[in-house]
């Protein structure tokens, strides 16, 4: 059974597009424009819980936002 976990972004103007922040784990993307700022990341979470470590994620995951 798959767990589902919700986490804050953070998208901000930067020059000529967007960037997309995720504080809990400190991941970050960017895109063209809103929708792709925040998509992008997407794979990049899903890679990042994929592969990482139990210890690796616990000590990235910031609770404090």
């Amino acid at each position: 059974m798959k767990s589902t976990q919700k986490f804050t972004a953070i998208i901000e103007r930067e020059g000529d597009g967007y960037l997309s922040l995720y504080p809990e784990l400190d991941i970050a993307s960017q895109g063209d424009n809103i929708e792709e700022a925040r998509r992008n990341p997407i794979e990049a979470l899903e890679l990042f819980f994929e592969t990482a470590d139990p210890s690796e994620v616990k000590n990235r995951l910031h609770t404090n936002y």
